[in-house]
C-alpha cells in the first residue's frame, strides 16, 4: 500500500520512487528544480531526501551490472 510522502503536494512514495528511477536526480534542489513535486514546505524532506539516496544507490548498482 502507497504511503503518502508529502501532503502538501499529495505525492506518494511509489510515486517518487518511480520518478526518481526513471530521472537522474541527486538532490532535492534537482527535484524542485525538475519537478513539480515539491514546493519547499520543508515537512518531507528527511523523506524525499533519503529515497534521493536508494535512487542514486540503485542506478549504480544498475550501472555495475550493465
Amino acid at each position: 500500500m502507497a504511503q503518502v510522502v508529502c501532503l502538501c503536494n499529495e505525492v506518494f512514495d511509489e510515486e517518487l520512487r518511480e520518478y526518481l528511477d526513471a530521472h537522474p536526480i541527486n538532490s532535492i534542489e534537482e527535484l524542485r528544480e525538475q519537478a513539480s513535486i515539491c514546493n519547499k514546505c520543508m515537512q518531507c524532506q528527511d523523506l524525499v531526501e533519503g529515497e534521493i539516496y536508494l535512487a542514486r544507490i540503485r542506478r549504480q548498482h544498475a550501472a555495475g551490472q550493465t
